[in-house]
């Protein structure tokens, strides 16, 4: 005689098959959110371009070299959050023009979360370099800090671009470490009352750069951003402001 099944088991095996569903539906959904990057704007695109003063390679990262001295100083830029990393090509351009290598890795699902070390495999490539940098713009510069923080014999400076370290990354114990805080005054999403919130961890000598009237969008070159206010600046001066705070930050190390 055939065993009835147990109504339970049923109803068990039923949650069990839409939880599972449930959960790969999520992951779908989170993976399809993190590649829907902002795209980068026409400037940054003619800005990939090789010239007789950048070189400009994208395998494995975007790498801009300067053609007519040898950089002994780097800077490694971390995108921001679902943030195309081509989008930073024109700042990364203009700071590799005044002598400096700059690599802007991408991360994986556009996540600078994922993948923090990722300076790691940029430093053991150059090992031409002296002196390096670490970098990025809101999310990409938060994790930029959770790497100066856990590899204070690897970099010489941290430089932000609208962003702040996590308040488990105190830096305030490092002196010698070079940091820069560059934030636009009208910023929606790293609001001016975040970024300088993060002063005490930093060390004392940190520097805050304010600009007046940028916002979080124009660091880069992908639109305007949800949740973000507008400019008053143009978006060429916000990154002209950016990058002469970031060289002479950079320059420190000469």
């Amino acid at each position: 005689m055939e065993t009835k099944r147990r109504p339970w088991l049923k109803i068990a095996g039923i949650i069990a098959l839409v939880l599972l569903v449930l959960a790969l539906l999520g992951t779908a959904g989170f993976v399809i959110w993190a590649n829907t990057t902002a795209a980068p704007m026409p400037e940054a695109i003619a800005a990939l371009e090789s010239d007789e003063q950048v070189k400009v390679t994208q395998d494995p990262w975007l790498t801009f070299t300067p053609v007519d001295t040898t950089p002994s100083t780097g800077f490694i830029f971390y995108p921001g959050g679902r943030v195309d990393p081509r989008a930073y090509a024109p700042a990364a351009r203009a700071i590799a023009e005044a002598g400096y290598l700059v690599v802007i890795p991408p991360m994986p699902l556009n996540l600078a979360v994922f993948a923090p070390d990722r300076a790691n495999d940029v430093i053991a490539a150059h090992p031409e370099i002296q002196n390096w940098f670490v970098g990025g713009h809101s999310l990409g510069g938060t994790m930029a800090a959770a790497y100066a923080d856990t590899h204070p014999d690897q970099v010489d400076g941290l430089i932000l671009w609208a962003s702040f370290p996590a308040d488990n990354n105190d830096l305030s114990d490092q002196p010698e470490l070079a940091v820069t805080s560059i934030y636009g005054t009208l910023d929606g999403l790293a609001t001016p009352e975040k970024v300088l919130g993060a002063a005490p961890l930093f060390p004392p000598s940190a520097q805050f750069v304010p600009i007046e009237g940028g916002n979080h969008a124009q660091f880069g070159f992908y639109g305007p951003q949800s949740g973000d206010n507008p400019a008053t600046i143009t978006r060429e001066e916000q990154q002209a402001q950016t990058v002469n705070a970031t060289v002479a930050t950079l320059a420190l190390s000469q």
